[in-house]
């Protein structure tokens, strides 16, 4: 498979609960089997992630809920909660981080956590997604970062559980690729999901770069094709894919591909995955 397919092949799209209308009118742009995570934010109740589990399958796509430890009460609500996901979406599927509260409302501290709890293999989740930070986390050492990273794949190998790494997304191909070679250079094969903002105005992307923590310097916005003087303009990820595909070498980065993160919304994000599709696919 050449770099081209296998980056774009598998691709995995992100939605919240209130995207599933969006994702309904342009369900048809996507393909079919498409993995699309459904985002676990502070604004949303547990009733909305498992309407948009079961709308995501559907519409014939896997639904991969997040699961954010520190926003758990306790471990009869991720009990409960595993098991409305199994039986209303019929989910085999999560993405677990640790969440965003300082403090956790529960007993889970982050998501290593709940990989020890046991409950996903009792409700026979079969695949588990981790976060990556390639450009580092804003409350996390980088140091701890990879640590953590080694403890999961160490805890997830030993449970039987398969796992990918979905990264943060990024302006800027060069730290990604980096951090991939140490992964690999580590002995984690695992694969891995290199996070991507869909089309959306400068202004829009750049708010979320803030509060992500993702590196947007002159040179980097540049490279990617923002501009603070274009603040109303649409930029698309078309330079920073064609420089995966140029840089990355599957005999050397293992199982890569993209996840989109749509910023602009779910509509135009499809529209641009069908049209890069179209325009480079068979190049």
């Amino acid at each position: 498979m050449s770099p081209r397919a296998a980056l774009i092949d598998g691709y995995s799209f992100e939605i919240t609960g209130k995207d599933t209308a969006g994702l309904q009118d342009v369900s048809k742009l996507l393909a079919p089997a498409t993995c699309v995570s459904i985002a676990f934010i502070p604004n949303e109740n547990h009733d909305a992630r498992l309407a948009a589990a079961a709308t995501v399958k559907e519409l014939g796509f896997h639904p991969v809920p997040h699961i954010s430890a520190r926003r758990l009460g306790s471990a009869a609500e991720l009990d409960r909660l595993l098991a409305l996901f199994v039986s209303v979406a019929n989910v085999d599927r999560l993405f677990i981080v640790a969440g965003d509260p300082d403090v956790p409302v529960g007993p889970y501290e982050d998501s290593l956590a709940i990989i020890r709890s046991g409950l996903l293999s009792k409700h026979g989740i079969r695949k588990v997604g981790i976060a990556g930070y390639p450009e580092g986390h804003p409350k996390i050492r980088n140091g701890v970062l990879f640590e953590v990273l080694q403890e999961k794949h160490a805890l997830l190998t030993a449970a039987g559980l398969e796992y990918d790494i979905t990264t943060q997304f990024s302006f800027d191909a060069e730290p990604v690729i980096e951090w991939i070679g140490r992964l690999r250079q580590a002995g984690i094969t695992a694969p891995i999901r290199i996070g991507v903002p869909g089309p959306a105005s400068v202004k829009t992307l750049l708010r979320f770069a803030t509060i992500c923590g993702v590196g947007a310097s002159t040179k980097v916005m540049a490279k990617y094709g923002l501009s603070i003087r274009k603040l109303l303009n649409t930029a698309g990820p078309d330079a920073l894919v064609a420089e995966f595909i140029r840089r990355l070498d599957p005999s050397k980065h293992g199982s890569v591909c993209l996840h989109f993160y749509p910023f602009g919304g779910v509509g135009k994000t499809a529209e641009w995955i069908r049209d890069f599709l179209a325009s480079h696919i068979s190049k």
